[in-house]
């Protein structure tokens, strides 16, 4: 008997090691397995929640293009995604900044059309970040949209790259990207810019619909903040909706803690506001980057085309151009707006549905 009972405790000792075998060769499997899809801390102030996003690999040779997507405008930044990849043969990585409400619809949009090829990844914003540094303004609340303002933190977003593109959501390009992010920075700029008097034979078109070329149309040199900045008024401004920037020469010279800086200032003094050319977001580029930046070609940037609904370009003109930019009230997937054709042909329809293009016939 005595037997027995030590032969059923032997059995039962293998039986126990058998089964810890097995549960520790199904853990160690599970732990090698390679995993598609990651959950990445954004990189803000805030401290935001942690955002699952589709996790590409980011190259060293990869062309950077950093791009809002809001939920009312995704249309918009899907186009301008479909022509800078329709137009070279370079590897481009799209950071798409979204909200997190539009997350989901970001990522169906690409995932479900023919820009389920491209390599991206999805960072959502945290508008927490603007807090007591942007006042609401009723006479152009589009400007005052939170992803207006990811320009300013682009150090802070998850980036690998030491440089890359920016560029807002009503831009068509016909280039080639690579030639754009291959701009030579002058030595101590962190970004390079279009000036608004660089291409005279825009000059006729910018002044017939009144847009603004210098400072003056940006601040209000009446209050003594501005005047203390000492900058001439004549001075030529620039659109902040296109440009190159270097992250390592943004981090050195503190450019985002600048920006905010006159953010403050203008909650507090109202020394620009959303009614004068640019809005809120590009005063306070045009200060911290006065005499401080490197011009690209104009050919990368020709804009205005959303200022008026019959005001046009001549179609030689536009043909030749690298970068074409509807800024302005007049929106290419809204009606009126002038060069409809060129944005049209990048126009991806919304698989979801709830991105619709405004026509005379009606939504389409």
């Amino acid at each position: 008997m005595a037997l027995l009972r030590k032969i059923n405790h032997i059995l039962l000792m293998l039986l126990v090691l058998i089964v810890c075998l097995l549960l520790h060769s199904k853990l160690f499997r599970g732990l090698s397995q390679p995993k598609l899809k990651l959950t990445e801390t954004r990189k803000d102030p805030e401290r935001a929640p942690k955002v699952p996003v589709e996790k590409a690999a980011e190259g060293e040779d990869d062309i950077p293009v950093v791009i809002c997507a809001a939920e009312e405008r995704m249309g918009g930044a899907m186009a301008t995604i479909n022509s800078i990849h329709s137009n070279t043969e370079a590897i481009v990585f799209f950071y798409i900044v979204t909200l997190r409400d539009a997350i989901k619809l970001t990522r169906q949009y690409i995932e479900k059309t023919k820009l389920k090829g491209i390599k991206y990844k999805i960072l959502e914003f945290n508008p927490m970040v603007l807090k007591g540094k942007v006042k609401p303004d009723s006479s152009r609340p589009d400007l005052l949209h939170p992803l207006n303002f990811v320009r300013f933190y682009l150090p802070l977003l998850d980036i690998s790259h030491k440089r890359v593109i920016y560029l807002d959501d009503d831009v068509i390009v016909q280039g080639d990207i690579k030639d754009l992010y291959h701009t030579k920075l002058e030595k101590g700029h962190a970004a390079a810019f279009a000036t608004d008097c660089d291409l005279p034979s825009t000059h006729e078109m910018v002044r017939s619909v009144g847009m603004q070329t210098t400072y003056m149309g940006f601040l209000d040199y009446r209050k003594q903040e501005v005047r203390d900045l000492r900058i001439n008024p004549s001075d030529c401004s620039f659109n902040p909706g296109v440009f190159v920037a270097d992250i390592g020469e943004w981090k050195k010279q503190k450019i985002t803690k600048q920006l905010e800086k006159w953010m403050e200032e203008n909650f507090r003094e109202n020394i620009y506001s959303s009614a004068m050319a640019g809005g809120v977001a590009t005063p306070p580029m045009l200060i911290v980057f006065h005499d401080k930046y490197t011009i690209i070609d104009p050919l990368w940037h020709v804009r205005h085309l959303g200022w008026s609904p019959d005001t046009r370009y001549s179609e030689t003109f536009l043909q030749g151009a690298h970068l074409l930019h509807w800024n302005g009230r007049f929106k290419p997937w809204d009606y009126p707006c002038v060069h409809l054709d060129l944005w049209e042909k990048w126009f991806i329809p919304d698989p979801t549905g709830k991105f619709s293009l405004v026509r005379p016939e009606g939504k389409i």
